[in-house]
């Protein structure tokens, strides 16, 4: 398997769902061996890689910071990316949030789609996993184990009528995360809006990019699945989980988890280099201890571009050099 970049380019904008900022996001085809980077374009370019050494605080949102320079929501788009398959990408942003738009991924897999794929002459690499890791804090927990695939499993309770318990379970892949995860939306309970907005959240939240939860019904129906909840929590895992910096070879549970458990997670892993290696297939290892980064500065005999593709649902426009 080789590395991958998009096509051309492709651009988005709107409103953040918690600081309420509008701003406009692009993304950029970029070099084998760059990973995913945020750049503020508001602010020189300033690059900001998504890996959980730049996690800056989670509680309704991952947020990353490096140096001081921040950029919250960013799992929805990261989602997206990550199931994919896209290894190199830059995201120009002009804010200190990414537009939550309609509240989902499916935006986000439109961009994609008007991108295309690439592939390039570098040797994808994958962060797999040797052995179980497990966050638990109270009755809520969250673990990755050994897989020769990346696969998730989402448990969440929710004493609603309309939620309860539900259960997703899905390989992680372009078709799988269109079909079943990326329509699957945000949600929030009504008796929670004024809480959070005093809290200085959710400023740009309405009824176009969350389901509203009422006591015993939705506000802004109908749901797009019965189980849209355990969908969306299952979206959010995957967003949160690209922050290992290479596409994952492993099986990852969470139960009642939320993105507080899924960065712990990410961080816990990367912290202990016995457990996981580097390899460049499902089976080929190249090394327990490999730095988790090493991707950033490796090297290979190839260089330049193969012929690409485009994702499900995407134009079937030939590959095109990069910007």
């Amino acid at each position: 398997m080789f590395q991958t970049t998009i096509q051309r380019p492709s651009t988005a904008e709107g409103v953040g769902l918690h600081t309420g900022a509008y701003g406009h996001i692009r993304l950029v085809p970029a070099p084998a061996d760059t990973g995913i980077v945020f750049r503020r374009v508001d602010l020189d370019n300033f690059p900001i890689e998504a890996h959980g050494n730049n996690v800056a605080r989670v509680s309704y949102a991952t947020s990353l910071m490096k140096q001081g320079v921040l950029l919250s929501t960013t799992e929805h788009l990261l989602a997206a990316i990550y199931s994919c398959g896209i290894d190199n990408i830059f995201i120009d942003i002009d804010s200190i949030e990414i537009p939550i738009l309609d509240g989902s991924a499916e935006p986000f897999m439109q961009m994609l789609e008007r991108s295309g794929v690439r592939k390039l002459r570098r040797k994808r690499r994958y962060l797999k996993v040797l052995k179980p890791v497990e966050v638990i804090e109270g009755d809520r927990r969250i673990g990755i184990y050994p897989a020769d695939e990346f696969r998730v499993r989402c448990y969440v309770d929710f004493p609603h009528p309309l939620v309860g318990q539900q259960q997703v379970e899905a390989v992680v892949g372009p078709e799988t995360f269109r079909q079943v995860l990326a329509r699957a939306r945000t949600f929030c309970f009504e008796r929670d809006i004024e809480p959070l907005r005093s809290m200085g959240l959710i400023r740009g939240g309405s009824l176009e990019n969350a389901i509203v939860l009422t006591n015993d019904g939705v506000m802004n129906g109908p749901l797009r699945y019965p189980d849209e909840f355990g969908r969306h929590k299952a979206l959010d895992l995957i967003g949160d989980l690209a922050l290992a910096g290479l596409p994952l070879l492993a099986r990852v549970e969470a139960y009642k988890a939320g993105h507080s458990l899924h960065t712990a997670l990410v961080s816990k892993l990367l912290a202990d280099a016995s457990s996981w290696t580097i390899a460049t297939d499902s089976s080929d290892a190249a090394g327990a201890g490999d730095s988790a980064d090493d991707h950033e500065r490796g090297h290979s005999e190839f260089d330049g571009d193969l012929p690409g593709g485009d994702l499900p649902g995407g134009d079937p426009r030939p590959s095109a050099p990069a910007d």
